[in-house]
């Protein structure tokens, strides 16, 4: 399942409902810190990066709606998910309007918050820059480069061999990084190709391409699974270890 490398600060004065919500996201590969108030998570915020912040509409001190207007007025635009079961209409729309993310009423399945996380960090992440430097017919990721022009796709120097339908289906990835694919729309972006209109067809041709560029087809680095959906490509996420030879 991909999970971006999502890193998640939770800022709620609850420690029951931290422990809860903390748990849970780390099972789901989640990478979760927590904080108690506005201030833990200024602290917090100067020493590491994160990629979302679910803050607890009602803190002791400065509250969700406070600390959401105080990030945004400084032009700070990390995703932010605020989060209460103790809040009325008014406040949703407040919470919005001042640069909220996303607003989820408490209680809720935790399979939806996790789902709903995961939708405001792959929309406010920011494109992949796959533009070469000299030649525009050609697309680099890792140790990788598909040119647009020959059809081929190299491995340093060397040719890696790709069908017609494996080309097709890397094309439609290189030009469209970071966003998560159905297997229908890969088809259609593929031109509708008659060999790949079954989903499992895709799923053929995408275990054919894991095990020509893949360090572990088995955990994927480039093209990986979103559960319930498709595919995406992250090709800025490969892990520092060496390609076998």
């Amino acid at each position: 399942m991909v999970e971006l490398s999502s890193k998640v600060l939770i800022v709620d004065g609850d420690i029951d409902t931290r422990t809860e919500i903390s748990a849970y996201l780390t099972q789901q590969g989640v990478e979760v810190f927590c904080a108690s108030n506005g201030k833990q998570m200024d602290s917090m915020l100067e020493q590491d990066t994160f990629h979302l912040l679910l803050i607890e509409l009602k803190l002791n001190g400065e509250d969700g709606l406070a600390i959401c207007r105080r990030l945004r007025q400084a032009n700070n635009n990390i995703p932010i998910v605020l989060k209460s079961n103790q809040c009325d209409e008014i406040d949703r729309i407040i919470g919005l309007e001042i640069g909220a993310d996303d607003f989820l009423p408490q209680p809720c399945n935790q399979r939806e918050l996790l789902a709903r996380i995961h939708a405001v960090i792959r929309r406010k992440a920011p494109r992949v820059n796959l533009t070469p430097k000299q030649n525009s017919d050609e697309i680099h990721f890792g140790e990788f480069t598909l040119n647009l022009s020959t059809r081929k796709m190299y491995r340093g120097k060397t040719v890696i061999a790709l069908t017609s339908s494996e080309f097709a289906i890397m094309q439609v990835f290189a030009k469209h990084p970071t966003e998560p694919l159905s297997r229908e729309k890969l088809a259609s972006l593929t031109r509708g190709r008659e060999h790949l209109c079954s989903n499992r067809a895709i799923d053929v041709q995408i275990s054919r391409l894991r095990r020509l560029i893949e360090i572990d087809s088995t955990n994927p680095d480039f093209i990986q699974t979103v559960w319930g959906l498709g595919y995406v490509f992250i090709p800025d996420s490969i892990k520092r270890k060496a390609m076998a030879s």
